[in-house]
């Protein structure tokens, strides 16, 4: 370092730097970032996530999808304080947000600590197969403040009765049950040994409730047929939207400046 040059001008200096960056180079930073975010999150690891997100944050404080993704990590791990304050933030600057209006309505009735811990859940885990899977909704739902702690792609199971089926959460809190038709060949296929594997598809908590349910396990009866429907049906993605982007714009730049670099 030059002696006649002082610290406060060193930082002078970089602060013109940072002020001269071309926008390209920090957009580049921020697109980076997010998709660490969003892969972090995807793959439940929410305290990584957490960091990146506050990372893109601290690059660009009025970033809203950073902020629901941060509110989103918070509620994965049982805070749901910052979780609120996370969504509040977003709604301070976009009072129409539909991501952050739906989530603190759903965390006014949810204390800390109140968050069932899952797993993470992949993508594959809503592809659809004719005949072995089956998106259905719920009908007489189950506590509000119960359903408030449950989010898109949390995995719950199947409790047969005599004339329903139940879903509960794995610690056996009650969300619905399945419609009295399927709820009749589905109870039959799992007297007889069939299994499945549940996931929380959407989520309103005072609307509706719907499930994604694939067979896992045939049974021991031969001869019960398929599970569901076997006409053909296209795929369906599923990324929770709070984890994402709620526009375009950020695929567009990405695309955009990998079209400029030689």
């Amino acid at each position: 370092m030059n002696a006649d040059m002082s610290s406060k001008d060193v930082i002078s200096n970089q602060t013109d730097l940072d002020i001269k960056r071309p926008a390209s180079i920090l957009m580049k930073m921020d697109v980076s970032l997010a998709q660490k975010a969003i892969s972090l999150a995807l793959n439940g690891k929410w305290e990584e996530a957490v960091k990146a997100n506050l990372e893109i944050l601290s690059l660009s404080p009025m970033d809203v999808d950073s902020l629901n993704r941060l509110a989103r990590c918070y509620s994965e791990l049982g805070q749901i304080g910052k979780a609120k304050k996370a969504t509040q933030k977003v709604l301070d600057i976009d009072p129409l947000d539909s991501i952050a209006q739906k989530c603190l309505e759903k965390w006014l009735v949810v204390k800390d600590g109140d968050r069932q811990k899952i797993g993470a859940t992949s993508l594959e885990s809503f592809l659809e197969e004719p005949g072995k899977t089956k998106i259905a909704p719920l009908t007489h739902l189950g506590d509000t403040g119960i359903l408030a702690c449950v989010d898109s792609g949390d995995e719950v199971r199947l409790l047969p009765h005599a004339h329903r089926v139940s879903v509960t959460t794995l610690d056996g809190r009650y969300l619905g049950r399945l419609h009295d038709d399927l709820a009749a060949r589905l109870r039959n296929l799992l007297k007889n040994g069939r299994k499945y594997h549940v996931l929380v598809k959407s989520i309103d908590p005072k609307k509706e409730v719907s499930v994604f349910i694939r067979e896992i396990e045939p049974g021991n009866k031969p001869g019960m047929g398929p599970s569901f429907s076997t006409e053909k049906i296209e795929y369906i993605a599923f990324t929770s939207p709070e984890l994402v982007h709620k526009d375009k714009k950020l695929m567009e730049f990405q695309e955009e400046i990998t079209e400029e670099e030689p």
